[in-house]
């Protein structure tokens, strides 16, 4: 018996850990890779005439990429982690959630198996007609694999998942959740033509609600169109699942995450805090307003909104907790604070959204400075005013320059990420994507050498947690494309501007329109879900009266960071009543005046443009 243990430990360890051995290795590579890339072009070429480029470093870095994105959702399938909207489901009895689970997962494996196999044809054709890369020169099917291989392993882990849902729920309910999954694909085969529109829309809103992800919810609804509409042969989805994240500026998103993950185990959080604390812990609500600071110093690092509310969350909730502070306040205040994470640069948002829109990434970076530090500092103005009135006040303890100055030095290796990242980009040095792999492997040798708090296990996880976190955003973004392109046959962007402005031509009522409508959408949609799906439809809108890419840009991640906090879909919210263990109802509460003072930055930011705008010259 224990000889069959033995035998069973080692294949049960390889089935847990088969994604996370090729996501690890993947991950450090292309950080490898890339700041390889950037030292051979400016140091190396220096000292070695003729030196040439080393253009396969790109390229291979971006196939990894790929491969590494899309087995991080077999790990996301099986932790069932994924952004979704769960309105519907938060409130059905628990039967009927586990009945979900079996619709939901019954549908995502249809989109995996469509792409799987088709994906295979790719294989096939690439067999048949073989094409090599550019640099490496290695055949194109070796790339392609993934296709077969990443969504096969997707549907393994969906089969799995299923099994144990089916086991869970008992014969009966299970047949019910087949039969719902049957009803609502029926549609599709029984109708012999369904408008375009119709399909794509009706199909998204309809999968949304029932709780598949967002990212599948825009697969499926595309796959709905073609088959029920025609519009596109149907081995394209399976191309465009590889085309569009073939992409190099894409790749500053795991990089930008990796850092921070990085920074944070690395405990770049606990140096950080001690050094706001230096800053403004000596005054009214001195705690409160050192969690602001922390949060705004480390979004400069992370790019990420939930990331800062969770590394900084576990340190100043407590912290501020026990010096005397409502728990609520402390929970909705560090919230509120962790959204300034995706305005100050680095921005995961900014980076979609400069895709999506193709306006420079660098140039938005820029622009979010002035709306991020001015949310900072409204935030702290707030924070002061009601902490006098209710007499919380900071730790008392000796600071001078001198503590000041230990405190900064303590900290003096986190505090250069933001200048490795701005000043690379605007110094002409590095693309935004260079940048952020550079960050990464910053992170990695102060958390490893330098502060010595991360270990090969630590390292691990900690690109794990990197990778899973950003296959997310990768999917959300190849799916997308999919949608993208049926609206843009059926002209969708085009008839919403020319309705819009027909409507009128205002530019202070449409913009007022369009910043309520992404208030509402923010309070059930995930930001960047949000971007990659209104982006092509606003964007003629807006340009239509004469505002900028860029502009338009600063305006819609601030109404998307404000969602943050705003329940359902609030994920600062839930990360910070994760933490603060208190009821969401009631951080949301205290969570309003805030939110109220935030708008009022947006409407300042929104109607004049040269906020925002100042430090790229207004453009």
């Amino acid at each position: 018996m224990d000889a069959i243990d033995g035998k069973k430990r080692p294949l049960h360890w390889l089935d847990q850990n088969f994604e996370s051995i090729f996501m690890v290795t993947g991950l450090l590579s292309i950080i490898f890779f890339i700041t390889w890339q950037v030292i051979y072009r400016y140091i190396i070429t220096k000292f070695i005439d003729r030196a040439g480029a080393a253009v396969w470093t790109e390229e291979l870095s971006r196939y990894i990429f790929i491969w590494i994105s899309y087995l991080a959702v077999s790990v996301a399938i099986r932790k069932r982690s994924s952004i979704r909207v769960d309105m519907l489901y938060d409130h059905l009895p628990p039967r009927l959630q586990q009945i979900s689970w079996i619709v939901v997962e019954s549908l995502f494996l249809c989109l995996t198996s469509v792409i799987a196999w088709y994906g295979w044809g790719q294989i096939e054709r690439l067999l048949e007609f073989p094409q090599h890369t550019t640099a490496l020169g290695i055949p194109y099917l070796v790339p392609y694999l993934i296709l077969p291989l990443g969504f096969g392993l997707m549907c393994l882990r969906l089969l799995e998942s299923l099994y144990k849902q089916v086991r869970l729920c008992g014969l009966s309910d299970s047949l019910i959740g087949f039969a719902l999954t049957g009803a609502v694909i029926a549609p599709c085969f029984i109708c012999d033509y369904i408008e375009p529109l119709h399909a794509l829309f009706g199909y998204f809103v309809l999968l949304c609600v029932i709780g598949v992800p967002i990212a599948i919810s825009l697969g499926l609804s595309t796959l709905a169109t073609i088959i029920s509409a025609d519009t596109l042969p149907i081995e394209y989805m399976a191309q465009v699942t590889f085309t569009s994240i073939d992409s190099f500026p894409i790749m500053a998103i795991p990089f930008f995450i990796a850092a921070g993950v990085f920074m944070g185990a690395g405990g770049l959080s606990r140096r950080l805090l001690s050094l706001a604390d230096e800053l403004v812990g000596g005054l009214a609500g001195g705690m409160a307003l050192a969690s602001i600071a922390t949060c705004m110093f480390f979004g400069a690092i992370s790019g990420s909104g939930p990331a800062t509310v969770a590394a900084l969350g576990a340190l100043t909730i407590p912290a501020m907790v026990e010096r005397g502070y409502d728990k609520f306040f402390a929970a909705a205040l560090v919230a509120a604070a962790g959204c300034v994470g995706v305005m100050i640069p680095p921005s995961n948002p900014f980076v979609v959204y400069g895709v999506s829109a193709q306006v420079s990434i660098g140039d938005l970076f820029m622009s979010g400075i002035v709306p991020g530090v001015l949310t900072g500092l409204v935030l702290m103005g707030y924070c002061f005013f009601y902490s006098r009135r209710r007499g919380w006040r900071g730790e008392q303890k000796k600071r001078t320059v001198g503590t000041l100055s230990r405190a900064a030095w303590e900290a003096k290796w986190a505090l250069m990420v933001p200048v490795i990242v701005l000043g690379g980009i605007y110094g002409g040095v590095m693309t935004p994507t260079e940048a952020a792999a550079i960050a990464a492997f910053y992170g990695l040798i102060v958390g490893v050498f330098l502060y010595r708090e991360m270990n090969c296990r630590a390292v691990a996880r900690a690109c794990e947690e990197a990778c899973e976190t950003s296959s997310v955003i990768i999917v959300l973004m190849a799916m997308a494309t999919l949608f993208g392109n049926i609206m843009t046959l059926e002209d969708v962007p085009g008839t919403i501007a020319r309705a819009i402005l027909s409507f009128t031509e205002n530019k202070i009522v449409i913009l007022l329109l369009i910043n309520v409508l992404l208030l509402i959408v923010g309070t059930f949609m995930e930001a960047l879900a949000a971007i990659v799906i209104l982006t092509p439809i606003l964007l003629p809108v807006v340009t239509g009266v004469g505002v900028s890419p860029l502009h338009f840009g600063v305006i819609i991640v601030i109404n998307l960071a404000i969602g943050f906090v705003t329940p359902p879909v609030g994920v600062n919210l839930f990360v910070a009543s994760g933490v603060a263990k208190a009821k969401l109802e009631k951080i949301a509460g205290m969570a309003l005046p805030m939110i109220g003072l935030m708008l009022l930055v947006l409407l300042l930011c929104t109607y004049f443009p040269q906020v925002p705008l100042c430090l790229v010259g207004g453009k």
